[in-house]
């Protein structure tokens, strides 16, 4: 797993105090991937919202609580780009605008498009069984709702109970087709490692259930306990962790940046990375003469 970015992200909504370009400045200097997602929007988006996002980049208008810019569409577009890119080739789209709050219909959340979903959907599409599992410390309201009565796409969430966008409960659980790949499992606010890796653990076992081909992580790192938004308190090594428990599991895992919303950003980026790689590593055998025979 390695790292795709383009410096167009901190072109994007610069001045927020929360989802601002501050959150991937120490990205800055990576050589710069290009992969234009455009093409893969209507995987997911209706023609009316991918026209209304345009325009309102065009026009410089707000919403989702961004402030939006003719850039803010073409860094959108490269956002669900490199996440596609990052599913084909099992790396981390390190990227803004997020997405796991947009809908086919609605920007939410700072998200206007849900770049997670257009990369699963084009793998499910494939014949790939996926498990989306999203850390970040919000809900992903939309991508729950994009895949609630897909029973190819299985989504899973870790969150924050009780904050936006005050969904996500144990009894969502899927619909039709889709009932039982859904999976939430809400965490009580100042809860640190040891409850988030027994909800990772919880989360691994419910994929190798499903049978998924596929882990795509939604990698939100506002649970980290210096986040200026949520109240969790993991410490940079639960990333390494869960990373680690990922990589050791499951061959074929990638990732798409969510919330974060701290200076500490890329440290923790770089443990769960880490861990996925190092999990990714066979386990060398080590030969016991006592064991021999002959």
């Amino acid at each position: 797993m390695k790292y795709l970015f383009n410096k167009i992200f901190l072109d994007h909504n610069i001045c927020s105090d929360f989802e601002g370009s501050y959150r991937l400045a120490d990205f800055n200097g990576l050589e710069d991937s290009f992969f234009d997602g455009e093409p893969y929007l209507s995987l997911v988006h209706s023609p009316q919202h991918i026209g209304n996002i345009k325009r309102a980049c065009e026009n410089n208008e707000t919403l989702a609580e961004i402030k939006l810019s003719p850039v803010s569409y073409k860094a959108a577009c490269l956002a669900a780009g490199l996440t596609v890119k990052a599913a084909e080739n099992g790396d981390f789209a390190i990227v803004r605008p997020p997405g796991h709050h947009a809908f086919p219909d609605k920007a939410s959340g700072f998200c206007l498009f849900n770049n997670m979903a257009i990369a699963a959907t084009k793998l499910a599409r494939e014949g790939k069984k996926v498990f989306v599992f999203d850390i970040d410390g919000h809900h992903g309201d939309g991508t729950q709702h994009i895949f609630y009565n897909d029973p190819h796409v299985f989504y899973c969430s870790i969150h924050q109970q009780n904050t936006f966008p005050f969904t996500g409960t144990f009894m969502e659980i899927g619909a039709g087709e889709g009932l039982g790949t859904t999976l939430n499992i809400p965490i009580a606010e100042n809860s640190g490692e040891k409850e988030f890796l027994n909800a990772v653990d919880k989360a691994v076992a419910a994929a190798k259930k499903f049978g998924a081909d596929v882990i795509g992580v939604s990698a939100g790192f506002d649970g980290y306990r210096k986040d200026r938004i949520l109240n969790l308190l993991y410490s940079p090594h639960a990333f390494y962790e869960c990373g680690y428990r990922l990589g050791r599991h499951f061959k074929n895992v990638f990732a798409v940046l969510e919330g974060g919303y701290h200076e500490d950003l890329k440290m923790c980026t770089d443990l769960f990375l880490e861990g996925v790689n190092k999990g990714m590593k066979p386990t060398k055998i080590k030969w016991n003469p006592e064991l021999s025979v002959g």
